[in-house]
């Protein structure tokens, strides 16, 4: 164990919530090993983790900006030369932090490209090696291990056997390092469950809106016991009732532990930090994957086949489905443990 207050940046990418809020066990590990994480995003993400370690040193990133239409692959490909600005723009900013700060032994970037250094040992995260993009998977693949390739390590929050992630982890390469499905929560058995269905929404917009438009139409003056967890990070939390339903714009970290452990069955995006947090809660999900996003409908399917959860788009969702959830066996997890040993690769000096 480090003996003194080594500083390790930890980056997130502002796509939703769900990289900051898987990068939260990573964050409690390295301050469990006496480490000072250095909390590097931008936007909604970065707001999110300064309500969660308030007293923790924070460094703002410049915004990727990524709006999001129906099409994600061409979306993408047109925004290419300003996101390209942009991993430059944050690399410097990193290494200009590093270059100022002696103390700074390490870099963890969650999913964004221009996180790394030269000068101090670069992890990176991901549980997508294996970009899915239709007819350009093979393409998408390549060009994200090349920037993989770039940093010292990356690991995959997932089990050896891609339980959780399939394909999408799908690699031989001794630079790659399965470090076991990661999440904030902690399971927790309540006899009683206080929430018949909990609605937990997440991901860029409008594609957040359009489902929580739905669902509350949806589950209008349902006569169970309904709560929707909006997913919007705000200066204020609220709490509020209508239709019958509760509402909440955001929850912190333990908040949500309790009402997803109160839950008796859950609805939500098949984001891969979703999955992780159910997984560990071993809970009952119904999946609605955001459209024309690959990962999401893959990860949906795969769950579906493996007789683990059921999922529907979102123009066919109707809350008769969930009658089906009996037919699922729902999430049943393996304890995953963040050790010290993960965060040998920041024990040497520095390259330069």
């Amino acid at each position: 164990m480090s003996t003194t207050k080594n500083k390790i940046i930890i980056a997130p990418l502002n796509w939703g919530l769900g990289h900051a809020t898987r990068c939260v066990p990573i964050i409690n590990a390295l301050l469990e090993n006496n480490y000072q994480p250095i909390i590097a995003s931008d936007g909604s993400s970065l707001e999110f983790l300064k309500k969660e370690f308030s007293n923790l040193e924070f460094l703002e990133l410049p915004s990727y900006n990524i709006s999001y239409h129906k099409n994600l692959k061409l979306t993408l490909l047109l925004q290419i030369p300003r996101i390209l600005a942009t991993v430059k723009k944050e690399q410097e900013v990193i290494n200009n932090f590093i270059n100022a700060n002696k103390d700074v032994i390490g870099v963890i970037s969650d999913n964004r490209f221009g996180v790394r250094s030269k000068v101090v040992p670069s992890i990176y995260i991901t549980h997508q090696v294996n970009v899915l993009s239709g007819f350009t998977t093979v393409l998408t693949s390549k060009v994200h291990q090349k920037i993989i390739n770039k940093f010292d390590q990356c690991w995959i929050p997932d089990h050896k056997n891609g339980e959780l992630s399939g394909r999408l982890s799908k690699i031989e390469n001794s630079k790659y390092k399965f470090i076991g499905a990661l999440s904030r929560f902690s399971k927790t058995t309540i006899k009683d469950s206080k929430v018949d269905v909990l609605v937990v929404l997440s991901g860029v917009e409008p594609n957040r809106t359009l489902l929580e438009h739905k669902l509350i139409s949806e589950f209008k003056n349902d006569a169970r016991n309904i709560v929707f967890v909006l997913g919007k990070v705000e200066n204020d939390q609220k709490k509020w009732t209508s239709n019958n339903s509760v509402f909440y714009n955001f929850l912190l970290s333990k908040e949500l532990e309790q009402k997803i452990n109160e839950a008796e069955i859950v609805i939500c995006r098949s984001g891969y930090s979703s999955i992780l947090d159910l997984y560990t809660l071993e809970k009952k999900v119904f999946f609605i994957p955001t459209k024309n996003q690959p990962e999401q409908e893959y990860l949906a399917k795969y769950l579906e086949q493996k007789g683990i959860a059921p999922f529907a788009n979102l123009e066919d969702f109707n809350k008769k489905m969930l009658n089906n959830l009996s037919d699922y066996t729902g999430f049943k997890s393996k304890k995953s443990i963040l050790s010290s040993s993960l965060f040998s690769l920041f024990h040497g000096k520095r390259k330069l």
